[in-house]
């Protein structure tokens, strides 16, 4: 898989790969990361990116020029490529897309900034439109290592072990059972080997949790 960050800040997000789990599998070629700025793209002679809002309103919004002309860099060079915007306005990410989107050869995760995209740009481009939450942010470029790193881990091999994905929140609209290390007093049953009784324990404690924690995913 290869990931393409199309964002006015590529140092923003070039450092989460430095450390850890995804540093690892980066360097053994599991996984490729490419970063664009789109600034790179535009034509005016101060190489703006930013413009007045159409029919008036406070800020600016991304230029449809410099933009439009990275996309069609990026897609001509990586025609199976699937194109996704981040904006608040779009489908709230969550796990399902995660395991969806890691089959992807190429995702280009197109990240926002001022207010936003001009629409014409995600009319014409955009495969998916995401959100990560009913929040706003300073730019798209949290949201696509949020949702980069949600999808990384389910490509096999970036984990190493594929069985740190089983049973995780999510999964079966369920969040996680509580986890204990070996250290102090745990519950009894953890320690008692039986493990057909261990999963059924951990099976009720996931529901209470869900119950407590997200009752709407139990709804």
């Amino acid at each position: 898989m290869k990931i393409i960050f199309l964002t006015l800040f590529p140092n923003i997000i070039s450092c989460y790969f430095e450390d850890s789990v995804l540093k690892k599998a980066l360097d053994k070629d599991i996984f490729e990361i490419e970063f664009v700025n789109f600034r790179d793209y535009a034509v005016n002679k101060y190489k703006r990116v930013d413009t007045p809002l159409v029919g008036g309103g406070a800020g600016m919004i991304i230029d449809n020029e410099a933009l439009r002309n990275a996309l069609d860099d990026l897609k001509s060079k990586n025609q199976r490529a699937k194109v996704i915007f981040l904006t608040p306005v779009g489908k709230k990410f969550n796990q399902k897309d995660a395991i969806r989107l890691a089959s992807e050869e190429v995702l280009i995760l197109v990240c926002g900034r001022y207010e936003g995209f001009d629409e014409r740009l995600i009319e014409d481009f955009a495969d998916e439109v995401l959100s990560i939450g009913d929040y706003i942010l300073t730019g798209g470029e949290l949201g696509a290592l949020v949702i980069a790193d949600a999808v990384l881990r389910n490509v096999k091999g970036v984990l190493g072990n594929s069985e740190s994905l089983e049973g995780e929140s999510f999964e079966n609209s369920l969040l996680e059972p509580p986890q204990f290390s070996k250290k102090g007093k745990v519950p009894d049953i953890l320690k008692s080997g039986n493990h057909t009784k261990i999963k059924e324990w951990q099976k009720e404690l996931s529901v209470c949790k869900t119950k407590f924690h997200r009752p709407d995913l139990i709804s």
